[in-house]
C-alpha cells in the first residue's frame, strides 16, 4: 500500500470518530466499507490497531476503548485545538487528502499564495535535528544582503511564511523570514541548545513572530457586531478571554505584549474592534488610525 493511501485512511478515521464521537468496531467498520477510503474491503481489526498506533505516534491522537459499551473515542481531543506541528501535519494531510480524491474539483477550491523559501526547509530542520549551525544569505526589504552563521533554535509559521528563529553571533535572538533568504547550507559547527528553552513559551506571550521588547500588558477589547462570533470560532491569542457580552458588542480581554503584529492584526478587522484599555494602547490606536486617514 502506498504511503499516501495510508496517511489518507489515518485521517478518515481520526475524522470519523471526530463527527460520530464514539463508534463500536463494527459500526467503524461499516462507515469504513462505504467510503471511499477502501475498495469495499473489511477494516481488519490487527490493521485496525496499527492505526490507533501509529496515529499516536504520528498526531499524539488518542483513541481509547470504553470497556462499557466497547466504543472508541478520542480520549484528548485538545490536541486538535492546538497550535502543534502535529496539528498542522494532521489539517495540511486532511486537505491533501481530501483533494487527492477529488481530482475534479482542483480547479474550484482556491488557495492562498505561498511566498519563495520553502527550499530551505529540509536544510533547516537538519540542522535542527542534530544541532548544527547555519550558513545564511539573508537581505532584508530595501537594504543590502549579507551572510552570516547562526544557531537555529525553531520554525514558526505566521501568516502564510515561515519564519526561523536564530541566534546569532552576537549572543541575539532574531527573528529571519525564509522568503528573505537567498542562500542556505549546514555548518560544520555545531552548538549546544539550552535544555530548558521552549520555542513555545518563547512565543507565548505574543502575537506573531515580531518579539520586540514590548512591555506586557491586559489588553481589553470591545468587539462589534459580527466580530466576536470570528473571535470565538479563531481566538487570537491563547490569553483570550470573554468578559461581557450584549446584543450589540463583547469585551474580550488578553494578556499579551502588543506588538505591531498584534495592533495590526485588531485594524484589519476594521470598526469590528475597538481597544478599551489601556489607554496609552488605545491613544496609539487612535494615531495609526488618524495616520492612516491622511493617506486618503
Amino acid at each position: 500500500m502506498k504511503p499516501a493511501q495510508i496517511f489518507h485512511q489515518y485521517i478518515w478515521i481520526i475524522n470519523t470518530l471526530r463527527a460520530y464521537k464514539r463508534l463500536t468496531f463494527e459500526e467503524l467498520n461499516r462507515k469504513w466499507q462505504a467510503s471511499e477510503v477502501t475498495d469495499g474491503n473489511a477494516l481488519q481489526r490487527s490493521s485496525f490497531n496499527r492505526h490507533r498506533d501509529a496515529i499516536l505516534d504520528m498526531f499524539g491522537i488518542i483513541i481509547d476503548c470504553d470497556q462499557k459499551d466497547y466504543k472508541y473515542y478520542i480520549s484528548n481531543q485538545e490536541v486538535l485545538n492546538d497550535d502543534s506541528v502535529e496539528r498542522w501535519l494532521f489539517s495540511t494531510l486532511t486537505v491533501h487528502g481530501v483533494l487527492a480524491d477529488s481530482a475534479a474539483v482542483k480547479e474550484r477550491v482556491v488557495l492562498e499564495n505561498v511566498p519563495a523559501g520553502e527550499e530551505y526547509l529540509e536544510t533547516i530542520i537538519r540542522a535542527i535535528r542534530t544541532d548544527h549551525r547555519l550558513h545564511m544569505g539573508y537581505q532584508k526589504f530595501g537594504t543590502e544582503g549579507y551572510v552570516k552563521t547562526v544557531c537555529p533554535y525553531a520554525l514558526k509559521l505566521f501568516h502564510q511564511r515561515w519564519y526561523l528563529l536564530a541566534k546569532n553571533d552576537e549572543d541575539q535572538m532574531r527573528i529571519y523570514a525564509l522568503d528573505r533568504m537567498t542562500m542556505m547550507e549546514l555548518a560544520d559547527e555545531t552548538f549546544e541548545m539550552p535544555e530548558d528553552f521552549s520555542p513555545q513559551a518563547y512565543f507565548s506571550e505574543y502575537f506573531g513572530v515580531l518579539t520586540v521588547d514590548t512591555p506586557m500588558a491586559h489588553v481589553v477589547i470591545r468587539a462589534h457586531n459580527f466580530t466576536p462570533n470570528y473571535l470565538r470560532t479563531l481566538p487570537l491569542h491563547h490569553s483570550q478571554r470573554e468578559l461581557t457580552s450584549t446584543e450589540h458588542y463583547t469585551d474580550f480581554s488578553f494578556d499579551i505584549r502588543p506588538t505591531a503584529d498584534f495592533l495590526g492584526q485588531l485594524l484589519s478587522h476594521g470598526d469590528g474592534i475597538e481597544v478599551l484599555e489601556p489607554a496609552d494602547l488605545r491613544q496609539k490606536m487612535k494615531q495609526l488610525i488618524a495616520n492612516n486617514l491622511k493617506r486618503y
